[in-house]
């Protein structure tokens, strides 16, 4: 296959560009790469900080606790007292008429 002077003209051009572009691609992954680990990084220390930050919250709710302990028994009773009253109405007529 041999090339005339003419088609020497557009193809030598566009080897030429289509190896720029190949190029530009080539150094665009390695910048995606390049990205994707500092984000991996700045996502790992990040939840190291959340680790280190729930654990110290962790400690904190530990005395409050039994507080919560304490509040939780005097809303069991106060249910349990509300439920020994006898509703007005609830329970004392069914409507078989539907």
């Amino acid at each position: 296959m041999s090339l005339k002077g003419l088609e020497l003209q557009i193809a030598i051009p566009k080897t030429v560009d289509a190896g720029k572009m190949a190029d530009q691609m080539q150094q665009q992954s390695l910048v995606n790469q390049a990205n994707a680990q500092a984000a991996t990084e700045r996502q790992i220390e990040k939840n190291r900080e959340t680790v280190i930050k729930s654990n110290h919250i962790e400690a904190d709710s530990k005395g409050n606790q039994q507080e919560q302990d304490e509040q939780e028994k005097k809303d069991r009773k106060k249910g349990q007292e509300n439920n020994n009253i006898k509703h007005p109405f609830k329970g004392n007529f069914v409507d078989y008429n539907g």
